[in-house]
């Protein structure tokens, strides 16, 4: 019984699941963070564009 409980603790296969749902869930959190960053600065871009067709 004491044995299995060490094996238990000592196993590390859980442990490196957790790490790479982690490290996705970061990616994912930064690329979401970009692709909104991009978004609003390219809205801009094309909203001053179009400001500037209609005034010409």
């Amino acid at each position: 019984m004491l044995r299995t409980i060490t094996t238990f603790i000592r196993d590390e296969e859980g442990a490196t699941a957790v790490e790479y749902g982690l490290m996705a869930a970061l990616i994912a959190a930064v690329i979401i963070g970009v692709v909104t960053t991009l978004g609003t600065n390219l809205s801009a871009v094309f909203n001053k564009i179009a400001g500037q067709i209609k005034v010409n």
